[in-house]
């Protein structure tokens, strides 16, 4: 460097060195980013050296794997629902308790009708029919709202309360 001055070569010098260390914190920072982004991977991989898109394709095979589970378990739930579902068609949905006098000879509403119903509204209608010196119990069968025998008046009544009320309600003695 014979035709620079001395005071420009310490220019470049001292330019240099401060390029360099800059180079130098570039580095270091590079380097601590690059470690922070490894940790992080480290977090989401775990100690598997695979890369990322790797893992990313482990894991959608995975989640479809997990579909296909998910995906069977909620057929044979929606099949067990619906044969619960079948089987509680003819379980007592609706009923109805309506106490009466009979024949007017005793107070206190002795005798009685209970319907017991499905959803498709067919059961039994029980009455107790209370006198002074006896009592009758009658079951009658009711299918799709009609009884094969004729009802009394209080087991219509009784079977009205219990397909108006819904299933599983109690009503008392009718208006």
């Amino acid at each position: 460097m014979a035709g620079l001055s001395q005071s420009t070569t310490s220019l470049i010098a001292v330019l240099a060195a401060a390029v360099a260390v800059a180079a130098l914190v570039g580095a270091a920072v590079a380097l601590w980013r690059l470690a922070r982004v490894r940790r992080d991977q480290s977090a989401v991989l775990g100690d598997s050296r695979q890369d990322l898109a790797a893992h990313a394709a482990g894991l959608e095979q995975e989640f479809r794997a997990l579909n296909g589970y998910m995906s069977d378990v909620a057929a044979r739930l929606d099949a067990r629902v619906q044969a619960a579902e079948a089987g509680l068609a003819g379980a007592v949905t609706h009923w109805a308790i309506h106490r009466y006098d009979a024949y007017h000879e005793m107070s206190g509403h002795q005798s009685f009708s209970i319907a017991l119903l499905d959803d498709h509204i067919s059961g039994v209608v029980i009455s107790s029919i209370h006198q002074r010196d006896t009592a009758r119990l009658y079951v009658r069968e009711v299918i799709d709202g009609d009884a094969p025998v004729e009802l009394s008046p209080e087991e219509q009544e009784t079977v009205r309360m219990a397909m108006a009320t819904g299933p599983g309600s109690r009503t008392g003695q009718a208006p």
